[in-house]
């Protein structure tokens, strides 16, 4: 089935979003304007952006010295989707934007993200214009935020450093005051920072007039020392080109100097930057270090930034399940045209037999059945949390704080599961086309290629399983968790009455009641050290829950389908489910025996040892 025939099926009949033009704020949009969406991102994604994947796999970013050189379909592809309106597509009106719900917007930039990952990087823009809307000032986002949105500038986020990774408490980036009238600039509190940013994507490039990255620094204490911890941290805008009050370049280049590109494993179309903040090469004023504007109030740029964080975290969970459906759709095309083998009969195998194609094959189904239902699972579930985030900024004040805590509890599982899952996907279909898979003649082997960045992007898979079981379960006196499991208890209650998914509907209530059980194990003792030695495994079986709820649940919508819905489709969709039910959920008791036992084998094995 198509991408689009999924994407609508996930839409409308099983998440009802065009109920959502019922809200004040959708008011002007019904599922014509959202399928005229849909029908502009296809287009552009086919045109500009498929094409020219490989292209931009082999044609690596190249600093000449001056510049880095992109390869000419990169900036077509940036004009095209700019020209769009999707980098503000759900942004109020007066700002240039569409006012989309964000489930639509989700969905539609679902095209470019299987057609070719790594062409832009627009989650970023996006995400940084978004933050600047909630967290700057007027001017900032007048300034800043809508030249983001209309694609004339771009942006960035700047956490990591060389020596402190994904530790923010260790940053040693400083923030000082730019002169004594430093608080009185109109484009925020003035200071000069110094310091080195590693891993920035899109950190250096032409596509833009200018570039504006969010830094997160440091402002020293009065005895001049930094802060310890990430409680000193505070961010900062910091274009690449002085701008004024007006939006318009100074022609003053800013003190941000490009240390080197990172040559990636994958994911090679986009810039991957080490950047050097305030070295002096290029001086402003006479001045070493480089302009930055606060953002917020001091020392509270970590929350500020979180905001951007959490979005590209979905962002990312989108994409590693649209490389993942890219490689199916790929493995699922090669196993439908290559002939190899026949069929085993009570007398042997007839040589003189045609040979059959490998999707007859038992084993190549189980490997086509593990892909869908690893990518549509994975993709059911981006949409849901995109319609979350409606729910949050739209609905009625209960339902948002509801979806509030539900989204904070399924964000960790948002960003980790399609890139641990997703990512096996793309193994499966190498596995499928055999050596042509490990050959660059097919693509498969570019789409594990990109994937593989998606377990470190934005907050390493240990870190997202610290953050779900070590605070995310607990926030609130677990509240968030028991919103989940009610969701997770109504779908098993309303599938316990129909007799094809009965026996998955106790299935899912066991599985959530050894999650729950597993927490309260985990913390038994309350020390943080024996919860979360097994904090990945405790995530894995989460995540499989939560998967095997969202398929469930989808599975009703598919039963409540009428006849207009393609039979096969809809077939296709409840052999995933099941696939998913037999073979994946019974590894949840395994993941979780460790958990409740505390096992402190990885955690207390001697170093010396390894």
């Amino acid at each position: 089935m198509s991408l689009r025939s999924t994407i609508d099926f996930l839409l409308y009949p099983w998440l009802g979003a065009e109920s959502l033009n019922q809200r004040e704020r959708f008011a002007d949009h019904s599922r014509e304007t959202f399928d005229a969406v849909f029908d502009t991102c296809e287009r552009i994604a086919r045109e500009k952006y498929a094409p020219f994947n490989r292209l931009v796999d082999t044609q690596e970013p190249q600093f000449d010295g001056e510049k880095v050189i992109l390869p000419q379909a990169t900036h077509d592809a940036q004009k095209a989707y700019a020209a769009s309106g999707m980098l503000g597509a759900a942004q109020d009106y007066n700002v240039g934007g569409m006012q989309l719900p964000y489930t639509v917007e989700a969905a539609a930039n679902a095209f470019f993200a299987m057609a070719s990952v790594s062409m832009g990087s627009s989650l970023l823009t996006t995400g940084n214009a978004n933050l600047l809307m909630v967290h700057g000032t007027p001017m900032q986002k007048d300034v800043f935020a809508k030249n983001e949105f209309s694609g004339r500038f771009s942006g960035t986020m700047c956490l990591s450093e060389p020596q402190a990774g994904s530790s923010l408490s260790d940053i040693t980036t400083r923030a000082l005051p730019d002169g004594a009238d430093f608080e009185s600039d109109p484009l925020g509190p003035r200071y000069r920072l110094k310091g080195n940013k590693m891993w920035i994507s899109a950190g250096e490039h032409e596509l833009t007039d200018n570039i504006i990255h969010l830094v997160l620094a440091k402002i020293p204490g009065a005895d001049g020392r930094l802060i310890p911890g990430t409680k000193g941290i505070s961010l900062f805008i910091v274009p690449k080109k002085l701008v004024g009050n007006d939006g318009e370049l100074t022609g003053v280049r800013n003190d941000v100097a490009l240390a080197g590109l990172n040559h990636k494993l994958g994911w090679r179309g986009t810039t991957n930057t080490l950047l050097n903040f305030g070295e002096g090469k290029y001086p402003v004023n006479g001045e070493a270090g480089a302009v930055g504007y606060l953002v917020g109030k001091p020392h509270e740029g970590l929350r500020c930034m979180f905001h951007m964080m959490n979005e590209a975290r979905i962002a990312i969970g989108m994409a590693a399940t649209m490389l993942g459906m890219a490689g199916y759709h790929a493995s699922l095309d090669y196993a439908r045209n290559r002939p190899q083998g026949r069929p085993m009969t009570g007398a042997g195998k007839d040589a003189s037999a045609p040979q059959s194609r490998i999707i007859e094959h038992a084993d190549v189904k189980r490997m086509l059945l593990a892909q869908k239902s690893y990518c549509e699972g994975a993709l059911a579930l981006e949409l849901y949390c995109a319609r979350l985030v409606d729910e949050q900024h739209t609905a009625a004040p209960q339902a948002a704080d509801e979806a509030r805590l539900l989204l904070e509890v399924l964000t960790p599982i948002a960003k980790s599961w399609p890139s641990e899952w997703c990512l096996e996907a793309n193994s499966l279909a190498i596995q499928v086309l055999g050596g042509y898979g490990y050959t660059r003649d097919f693509p498969v082997e570019q789409y594990w290629r990109d994937n593989r960045l998606n377990m470190i992007h934005e907050g390493t898979h240990g870190i997202q399983a610290m953050d779900l079981l070590g605070r995310k379960v607990l926030m609130e006196g677990g509240r968030g968790l028991e919103l989940l499991a009610a969701r997770i208890t109504a779908t098993a209650a309303r599938a316990s009455h129909l007799p094809e998914l009965a026996t998955h509907a106790d299935a899912l209530a066991e599985a959530l009641e050894q999650v729950r059980e597993a927490t309260r194990a985990a913390w038994a003792t309350g020390e943080p050290g024996d919860a979360l030695a097994n904090a990945v495994p405790y995530m894995q079986a989460f995540g499989h829950t939560v998967l095997a709820w969202i398929w469930l649940d989808v599975a009703l919508a598919v039963q409540a389908s009428d006849a207009t819905q393609s039979i096969a489709e809809n077939t296709g969709r409840m052999g995933a489910m099941r696939y998913f039910y037999h073979y994946e959920l019974p590894k949840t008791a395994a993941w979780l025996q460790v958990v409740c036992n505390r096992d402190r084998t990885c955690a207390d094995f001697p170093e010396a040892s390894f």
